[in-house]
């Protein structure tokens, strides 16, 4: 028979209504609060249907077995390692499957930067999952947020969930952003790790990973804000400011071990991201 909650183990803590309004009109969790939480392990029979969608943002992450998620007429299988997330407003239904029913952990959230987070995580009605590349990870923030709520709801545990579900929705974000180990952005970039101070063509690098130099580009820039050439730059700048708070080698040196025959065009290259040149960023006051 299908069941919303009651599950064997399960833990559910409901923060109350007045509660929750009471938390969007203070600073921090104006921005975020979790209203809902819980764990579901082995949820047999579990099945939700909310036709007119809920009020708050649902994030679902499937630890173990196998479930599924109609939103938008759309039916979709959501198997282990992966989020579901159902923006508030959206008609849906969800449950386990008959013969691998999952665990989830799940909440719903409120706040003013929801939106902006769920853009960021690149999820919609039409495309509601997400991989989660962390799982255990994902995990021990979700129960975080569930054990923190569990023990009671005051103002401060409210930030304390608010902390742990952001981490949560950030994390998410930059696994969707970075590379599956093994595909051809991943394999360019630990070449360009390798190789930081060596001279590296796109066209080289791309035909090396078995893209073209505008795939490749594209998806650097996708990942990293910028091109090839500008990872490889941010590369040797990030070992040339190592270098200059841990040893007294002189600015030529450090020049060469990055990749810059020249010390001087280094040093224009390293004022222009640092607005410093290496000798004053190394004489500044740090931590």
């Amino acid at each position: 028979m299908p069941i919303q909650e009651g599950f064997r183990n399960q833990r559910l803590s409901v923060v109350p209504r007045r509660t929750v309004a009471e938390a969007l009109a203070r600073p921090v969790t104006r921005r975020l609060v979790v209203t809902d939480t819980g764990h579901y392990p082995n949820a047999a029979d579990h099945l939700m249907r909310r036709p007119s969608g809920a009020e708050e943002t649902i994030v679902m992450v499937c630890a173990g077995g196998t479930g599924w998620a109609s939103i938008g007429g759309t039916q979709h299988r959501i198997g282990s390692n992966t989020a579901l997330v159902i923006p508030h407003g959206t008609p849906h239904a969800y449950g386990a499957s008959e013969g691998n029913p999952w665990t989830i952990w799940w909440c719903h959230l409120r706040g003013s930067d929801l939106p902006e987070l769920v853009a960021e995580m690149g999820v919609s009605a039409a495309k509601p999952i997400v991989p989660i590349r962390h799982i255990d990870r994902t995990v021990a923030l979700l129960d975080e947020v569930v054990t923190t709520l569990e023990r009671n709801h005051s103002p401060a545990s409210l930030v304390g969930a608010a902390g742990a579900a952001w981490k949560l929705l950030t994390q998410i974000v930059v696994d969707r952003a970075l590379p599956e180990p093994g595909d051809p952005l991943q394999r360019a970039m630990n070449y360009l790790a390798e190789r930081f101070d060596s001279t590296v063509r796109v066209a080289d690098l791309a035909a090396l990973v078995g893209v073209s130099p505008s795939h490749l580009s594209a998806q650097f820039r996708r990942a990293t804000g910028g091109g090839v050439l500008a990872h490889q730059t941010s590369l040797r700048m990030a070992r040339a400011r190592q270098l200059l708070d841990t040893t007294t080698a002189p600015v030529s040196e450090i020049a060469r071990e990055v990749g810059y025959a020249d010390q001087f065009y280094f040093s224009r290259h390293f004022r222009r991201l640092h607005e410093a040149s290496p000798s004053d960023y190394r004489a500044r006051d740090k931590g």
